[in-house]
């Protein structure tokens, strides 16, 4: 009686808590915010000036009292403080759009592998910041379940979320994770590998906003049709003095090999350490892929050619783990054994 009372007068709220981004999905609303994991400190008042959009936009462009943070490092939680105002934020905002009398309860999907140190942040960071109730699920798990695979089911799936800070690699069956792989090389780190290149190769130096926009624009897995090329501001680093350059797709996929290879080599890993009897599920359904990652031009064509499986993107890859914990939410019992711990027992797994 009491939980369909607390159900009717408290918002249930799903977070995609992400490197890059921050989903929050309302239950009975959808997915109500789609911010960057980024926060504004005056650090002469240790106050916070502005979370998400707002503090990226100022990215690069800050007086020196203000300081732009990314509370969260490949998947983790780096600045607990930051963190929990930053999920403050997002938790009062999402009530604002449905205003309840109760805290409310709350599903985070967290990457694959994190230490329960590292959990139990997440957890406590999220109860400080308002939530009622704190369930923890992992990534690729709400993946599937947002991608509504058939994880019950004694049939073989496979989910590759690349994300901002990291990428997860989870083959799934009968409600479990049968084998697992979390790796520190995702979206964030291509952006770097770009900023490097184009140091080394181009002796100038570009920021992280102007890197990632030269990857979501030109950024490939394998060559397509003609080349495509961009033409660059940034600093010369011999001179001083900003400079412009051309650069071409060609450019950004020899910026990238190494790390795409490490991905590659890495699902390869799961795939030869996986049961005979799943393999041959993944090989029949294929591998899909999820995250912000996922949409790099031609990574599905590369992983089918080097991997010999079936590979395909999820429908609306970036919201996948999100929708996930919004289905979550609609029946916890149903949902219970997937998650890594609940408000009820804080015994980790």
């Amino acid at each position: 009686m009491f939980d369909r009372l607390y159900r009717h007068f408290s918002n249930d709220i799903g977070i995609d808590l992400g490197t890059a981004n921050t989903l929050v999905y309302l239950r009975g609303r959808g997915i109500v915010i789609n911010e960057p994991s980024v926060v504004a400190l005056n650090q002469k008042t240790s106050r916070v000036v502005a979370v998400g959009t707002e503090a990226k936009n100022m990215m690069g462009r800050t007086p020196s009292h203000i300081r732009i943070v990314r509370p969260l490092v490949d998947g983790v939680i780096s600045d607990y403080e930051v963190t929990e105002e930053m999920l403050s934020y997002l938790i009062n905002k999402a009530n604002d759009v449905d205003k309840k009398l109760f805290r409310p309860r709350v599903v985070i999907g967290i990457p694959i592998g994190i230490t329960n140190v590292e959990m139990r942040a997440v957890y406590d960071a999220a109860k400080s910041a308002g939530a009622r109730e704190v369930y923890i699920v992992e990534e690729p798990m709400a993946a599937a379940i947002g991608m509504r695979m058939p994880i019950h089911e004694p049939i073989g799936s496979m989910v590759v979320d690349i994300g901002g800070g990291t990428t997860d690699i989870a083959v799934i069956a009968l409600g479990g994770i049968v084998r697992a792989k979390s790796l520190k090389v995702a979206g964030d780190k291509l952006t770097s590998d770009i900023i490097t290149y184009m140091r080394d190769e181009f002796k100038m130096l570009i920021g992280e906003k102007t890197g990632e926009f030269i990857k979501m624009n030109i950024g490939s897995a394998m060559p397509e049709g003609e080349a495509e090329e961009m033409s660059i501001k940034g600093r010369d680093l011999v001179t001083g003095l900003p400079r412009e350059a051309i650069i071409t797709d060609v450019d950004i996929r020899e910026a990238m090999y190494a790390s795409i290879a490490q991905l590659v080599d890495a699902i390869r890993e799961v795939l030869e350490t996986t049961p005979p009897e799943v393999l041959s599920d993944i090989m029949q359904k294929g591998i899909t892929l999820a995250g912000g990652g996922a949409l790099i031009r031609n990574l599905p064509a590369l992983l089918a050619m080097q991997l010999k499986v079936p590979v395909t993107i999820a429908d609306d890859p970036l919201t996948a783990v999100a929708r996930g914990t919004g289905i979550i939410l609609e029946d916890i019992i149903l949902y219970k054994d997937v998650l890594v711990q609940n408000t009820d027992d804080i015994s980790f797994r």
